[in-house]
């Protein structure tokens, strides 16, 4: 009866054991890294294209 219990136990951790979780970990950093990557550019780029929009606007205006 031992073996078996033995048998089944390794079976189920092996079948069991996953790094589905840590992928799932990695995959939200990596898209959290992104969308603070896209914010710090619009917001670097939004200011300077503000600002030649502007110029634009006048020259075109006046």
């Amino acid at each position: 009866m031992m073996t078996q219990y033995t048998f089944l136990a390794e079976w189920l951790k092996a079948h069991t054991k996953t790094e589905r979780g840590a992928s799932l970990v990695e995959y939200a950093l990596l898209v959290a890294l992104i969308a603070v990557v896209c914010i710090a550019a619009v917001t670097l780029l939004g200011k300077s294209a503000e600002s030649k929009f502007s110029s634009v606007s006048s020259a075109i205006g006046g």
